[in-house]
Formats: structure tokens, sequence, C-alpha cells
């Protein structure tokens, strides 16, 4: 199994957000089919660039680009944009179950994820990952209200601009929380005189 490999700071943003950018600018040049096609294409070039830099492919832009593939192929095989329209649900949704599902059985699952970005204590984990799930599940509905509610133009802006600006300002806003059950840093022995 090859080694993990460090990821350079650009690699993530590419990776989630790139295939967005390709969307949008592939939806206001051709149509949301065409645009469909060339997500599904951005999104596995996304993931092969990840594993040919860092040999990592991480979980939830393959989770997400397996959904893409699904919903994105019926989209061009049935010719019905309805089903990339309900991707950002399915997707948003299934977060959202999986991390009530953790907590369930007592695991708040965002530790594994960014626990080594941010190290905080158990409670911490527990309430950013529930309210975590409320924001996905609430990212879900909305969706589902946009695309079923809206012109096709004014959803794409929305799937593109406004779920990442919500989930932006909704991961700022836990900031305090974060801050609240961080963990001491342990002190740097090379920083020691």
């Amino acid at each position: 199994m090859p080694e993990t490999k460090s990821a350079p700071k650009w690699l993530k943003p590419m990776v989630e957000y790139g295939p967005l950018v390709v969307f949008f600018l592939a939806y206001w040049k051709w149509d949301l089919l065409t645009a469909t096609a060339w997500l599904m294409g951005a999104t596995v070039i996304g993931l092969a660039a990840s594993y040919a830099v860092a040999r990592h492919i991480p979980m939830m832009p393959l989770v997400t680009a397996i959904i893409v593939g699904i919903f994105g192929g019926l989209t061009l095989w049935l010719q019905d944009e309805t089903f990339i329209k309900m991707k950002p649900t399915i997707v948003e949704g299934l977060f959202s179950a999986i991390l009530f599902g953790g907590l369930l059985f007592k695991r708040p699952l965002l530790k594994p994820l960014l626990g080594h970005a941010w190290p905080m204590e158990d409670r911490g984990w527990a309430l950013l990952s529930l309210r975590f799930a409320f924001f996905f599940a609430a990212m879900a509905v909305l969706n589902e209200f946009m695309w079923r509610n809206f012109s096709t133009d004014v959803w794409v802006s929305f799937k593109v601009f406004g779920l990442m600006a919500l989930t932006l300002v909704f991961a700022i806003t836990q900031a305090p929380l974060m801050k609240r059950y961080a963990l001491p840093l342990e002190a740097d022995p090379q920083n020691e005189n």
C-alpha cells in the first residue's frame, strides 16, 4: 500500500470546490445537462489529483463523488435534471444521518475527520457533531425548497454560492464552541530555553 504524503494546502479546496466552479461555468456557457457531465469529469479529476499528489482520497469528497456519479449518471441517462438537483439534498442528508448515527453510538464522527487539526475534549466533539448534523439536515431541506420553488438559474447560483457561503458562515460561528473545548497545546520542548 502506498504511503500517504502530506497534502499541499491548495489540494483540499481544489478537490472540494474545483468541480463546483467547473459546474457553474459550464452551466452558464451551455446548459444543466452539459454542466452535469463537466461536474462528473471534474470530480473524477479532482480525486485523481488528490491521489496523485497526496496518495490519499479524503472520505467526504469520495462519498460526494459516488453520489455525483449516481445522480449525474441518472440525470444524463434519463435526460432529467431532477436527479442532479436532488444530489445536494442526498449528500447533506447523508452527512446529517451519519453524524446523528455516530452520536447515537456515542462516537462523534467529526473527531476522526478534524481532530488532528483542532484537538478538543470529547464533549466539544459531541456538540460540534450534533450542530453539524442539524446544519446538514437544514441544508438538505433548504436545497429541496430551492430547486422545487425557483428557476434552474436561481438554483444553480444557490448550489454553487449559497450552500458554500452558508457552510462557511456556519463553520465560523462554531469557533467559540471549538475554543471553549479546545485542549491545551502541549509545550514544544524545542521552543523551551
